[in-house]
C-alpha cells in the first residue's frame, strides 16, 4: 500500500506531514506566510516540497480566503499585480534553468530572508498601479522559486481594509499559483508525483487550521509572529549552510 503513494516511507511522509500540519497552525495564530514557514524548512530536509507541492497547498488556501471574502475584491489591484507577477514568474523559470543547483539553494536562502525581512521591517507604500505591477513582479519570482509569494503585495496593499487585503492577496496568490506551477510543469519541474503529494497532505492542512483555531485565542499572535519569522530566518540560514558547505 505505502509503495502505491507519493512518498519514499511512512517516517518520512509522517514528518513532511507534520511540517504542513505545523505551517497551517502558524498560519492560523501568528499570521505569517504558510509557504514562508514551510519553505526552509523543506529546502533542507524534504526538497520534493518546494515548490511545486507547497505552492498547490498555498494556492489551496489562498482559495479559500477569496471565496471566503469574495465581496471585498480589489479587482484592479488584482489585475495590475497578476500583470506583473507573469513577468516575475518567467524569470525565475528562467533563473532555474540557467543557475547551477548550488546558485539556486544561495538565491533561495536569500529570497526567504527576503520575505522575513519585508515581513518585519514596516514599510510604507501607496498602493499606485506600478508599485502593485511591481510586487507583482517580486511575488512571481519569490514564489515560483520558492513558493513564497505573499509579503511584498501584502506590504504595497497594507492599507487597504483587512478583508480587502485577504481577499485582493488570496485571489492573487491563487491565480498566480496557477500560473507558476504551470511553468514549473512545462520545465518538467512540476509533475504527477508533486500534484499527488501535495492531494494527499491537503488533509493535514486542514487539521492545522482547525486547530489554530483553537489556539488563536490562548496566544498572543504577535509573539507567536515573531518566534514564527526568527525559526524562517534561521531555517534560510540553514539552506545556506546547505549550500556553501553540503550540511
Amino acid at each position: 500500500m505505502l509503495s502505491a503513494l507519493p512518498f519514499p516511507d511512512a517516517w518520512h511522509y509522517a514528518a513532511m506531514a507534520l511540517v504542513v500540519f505545523g505551517a497551517a497552525v502558524a498560519q492560523g495564530v501568528g499570521g505569517i506566510g504558510f509557504a514562508m514557514f514551510a519553505a526552509p524548512v523543506a529546502a533542507m530536509f524534504f526538497p520534493q516540497l518546494a515548490p511545486g507541492p507547497l505552492l498547490t497547498l498555498g494556492g489551496f488556501i489562498s482559495l479559500l480566503t477569496a471565496l471566503r471574502e469574495r465581496a471585498f475584491i480589489d479587482w484592479s489591484a488584482v489585475s495590475y499585480a497578476l500583470a506583473g507577477r507573469v513577468v516575475g514568474t518567467l524569470i525565475a523559470i528562467y533563473a532555474m534553468a540557467s543557475f547551477a543547483p548550488q546558485a539556486l539553494g544561495v538565491l533561495f536562502a536569500c529570497l526567504i530572508l527576503a520575505a522575513v525581512a519585508l515581513s518585519v521591517a514596516g514599510l510604507r507604500f501607496t498602493a499606485t498601479p506600478g508599485r502593485v505591477s511591481g510586487a507583482g513582479v517580486a511575488s512571481g519570482l519569490m514564489g515560483t522559486m520558492t513558493s513564497v509569494g505573499a509579503p511584498p503585495i501584502a506590504i504595497v496593499l497594507q492599507h487597504a481594509a483587512p478583508p480587502r487585503l485577504r481577499a485582493t492577496l488570496g485571489v492573487v496568490l491563487f491565480l498566480g499559483s496557477i500560473f507558476s506551477l504551470a511553468m514549473l510543469a512545462l520545465a518538467k519541474r512540476y509533475t504527477g508525483y508533486h500534484a499527488g503529494l501535495a492531494l494527499s497532505l491537503a488533509p493535514f492542512l486542514l487539521a492545522g487550521f482547525a486547530v489554530s483555531n483553537r489556539l488563536r485565542a490562548l496566544l498572543p499572535p504577535q509573539a507567536v509572529r515573531g518566534v514564527l519569522l526568527a525559526v524562517c530566518a534561521l531555517g534560510a540560514a540553514g539552506v545556506l549552510a546547505k549550500a556553501f558547505w553540503g550540511a
